[in-house]
C-alpha cells in the first residue's frame, strides 16, 4: 500500500495510546484516575449547554456559516480581548477555527510552505510537531530546561533562527510544563522576530487560567505594527467546556486573517456553527462563572503542590494553568516505561515527557486541573504506593 510518508512516518497518536494501558488496571485501587489529556474537571454552565441545544435544534445553523465566523462572535471575543489587553482590535482582526489545532494548521500553512521550518521549543506541544510532519515543514528546537523554568532564552533562540526559519511557535502557559511565559519575556521575543523578519505564533489556549490577579499575559497587540510579526491563538474549549464542540480562534492582522480564510474554505468551510452562537451569549454572560473556574484551578493547583511534595522522589519542575511537569524517581527510566507502569499497576494515566521531546524521559506530563482536591489526593497516595 503506497501512502503518503509524511502522514506514514507519524507516531501513534499519543492520547490513545496512554488510555489504551489503562486496560490492563485491575481497578483494586479504585477507579482510573486520567490525568493525560486536558479535558475541564467540571461540566459546562447549564446556560451554555441550553444555548447550546437551543442553536443546534435551529434551521439557521444548519446551513454553510461564514468562513470567518460568526459576525456576532468575532465582535464579542475581538471586544473580549480588546479589553483584556488594553489594545485596538476589532472583529477583522478575528477568525474563527475548528478548535486551536485547527487555528494552529491554518496559521502555519500560511506562515510556512514545504522546505520552510518552523522554530518549536523543547519540550513542546506534540501536536504541533506532527502538524508540521504532515505539511513538510521543517522544526528546528530551543531547549528549555528546570534550570530556567522551562522558558525559552532569547539568545538561544537567536542562535537557532537560519534562513530557513519562518516562525516561532510558542505555547504560554505552556503545554506540556505548565510554565507561564512573563509579559517582559514575550515582548523581547517580539522584538527578536521582529528584527529577523519571521512570525511569533503564540498558542493561548489556557490563557484563562492565568493566576487571578496578574494582569494582562503580554503587550504585544499594543506594540506598533503588531499585525506584521504577531499572530495569536486561542480555544474556547477548556474555558467554557465544550473540547467535544471543537471551537478555537486566530487573532491577526487582517492580511493574515484573509490567508487564514483561504485555506478554512478548503479545511472545513466555516467552524461549527452551534457553539458559536451558544459562546456568543457565553462570552458577556459567564464571566463571573469563568472567573470562580480560574480560582478553582489555581486551587487544585495549590493541592497538587502540597501533595506531590510529600510523594517520595517525585518533584514538580514546573506547574502552571493546566499542567505540571513532575520528574520521576526512577533514574534512568524511559518515561513511557515509567507511565505505562503507572497506568497498569496503579490506574493512573499521566503522558510520558519523552512524548514531547528529546531528553525529557525524567518527566511525566500532569493534567491535574482534570481531578478536583479528592482525586489529586488519591492520586498522590497512588505515587507513593507505587514503584517499578
Amino acid at each position: 500500500m503506497r501512502v503518503n510518508s509524511l502522514v506514514a512516518n507519524l507516531a501513534t497518536p499519543p492520547v490513545p495510546e496512554v488510555q489504551r494501558w489503562a486496560k490492563a488496571y485491575d481497578g483494586d485501587l479504585g477507579p482510573v484516575i486520567d490525568l493525560s489529556q486536558a479535558v475541564p474537571g467540571y461540566p459546562p454552565h447549564p446556560d451554555l449547554l441550553a444555548w447550546l441545544a437551543e442553536a443546534a435544534g435551529s434551521a439557521a445553523c444548519a446551513g454553510y456559516g461564514p468562513i470567518e465566523g460568526e459576525a456576532p462572535l468575532r465582535h464579542a471575543y475581538a471586544s473580549h480581548q480588546a479589553e483584556l489587553f488594553g489594545a485596538d482590535l476589532a472583529a477583522a482582526n478575528v477568525h474563527i477555527t475548528s478548535g486551536c489545532n485547527q487555528a494552529f494548521v491554518t496559521a502555519a500553512m500560511t506562515v510556512a510552505g514545504a522546505g520552510d521550518s518552523l522554530l518549536l521549543t523543547n519540550p513542546c506541544y506534540f501536536n504541533h510537531e506532527t502538524t508540521l510532519a504532515m505539511l513538510g515543514i521543517g522544526v528546528r528546537y530551543v531547549s528549555c530546561t528546570a534550570a530556567n523554568g522551562f522558558l525559552p532564552e532569547p539568545e538561544a533562540v537567536a542562535a537557532a533562527i537560519g534562513d530557513d526559519i519562518r516562525a516561532l511557535a510558542l505555547v504560554s502557559p505552556n503545554n506540556p510544563t505548565g510554565a507561564v511565559y512573563p509579559p517582559d519575556l514575550l515582548s523581547e521575543l517580539f522584538d527578536l522576530c521582529d528584527r529577523r523578519g519571521i512570525w511569533l505564533i503564540l498558542d493561548e489556549t489556557y490563557r484563562d487560567f492565568l493566576l487571578p490577579g496578574e494582569g494582562p499575559p503580554h503587550g504585544l497587540f499594543s506594540r506598533r505594527g503588531w499585525e506584521n510579526t504577531f499572530i495569536s491563538l486561542y480555544s474556547f474549549s477548556k474555558s467554557f467546556c465544550i473540547p467535544g464542540h471543537r471551537l478555537g480562534a486566530v487573532t491577526a492582522g487582517e492580511g493574515i486573517v484573509g490567508h487564514v480564510a483561504g485555506i478554512m474554505d478548503n479545511l472545513q468551510i466555516c467552524a461549527p456553527r452551534a457553539p458559536q452562537v451558544a459562546v456568543t451569549r457565553g462570552l458577556p454572560a459567564l464571566t463571573g462563572w469563568r472567573e470562580a473556574n480560574r480560582r478553582e484551578i489555581a486551587a487544585r493547583a495549590d493541592v497538587l503542590r502540597d501533595v506531590m511534595a510529600a510523594a517520595p522522589g517525585w518533584r514538580l519542575d514546573a506547574v502552571g494553568a493546566y499542567f505540571a511537569f513532575a520528574r520521576h524517581p526512577f533514574s534512568g527510566k524511559d518515561s513511557r516505561e515509567v507511565a505505562e507502569a503507572l497506568a497498569r499497576k496503579a490506574g493512573v494515566l499521566t503522558i510520558p515527557g519523552g512524548f514531547f521531546g528529546a531528553g525529557q524521559d525524567d518527566y511525566l506530563r500532569i493534567a491535574f486541573a482534570n481531578a478536583d482536591a479528592d482525586g489529586l489526593h488519591r492520586f498522590a497516595d497512588r505515587l507513593t504506593r507505587f514503584s517499578l
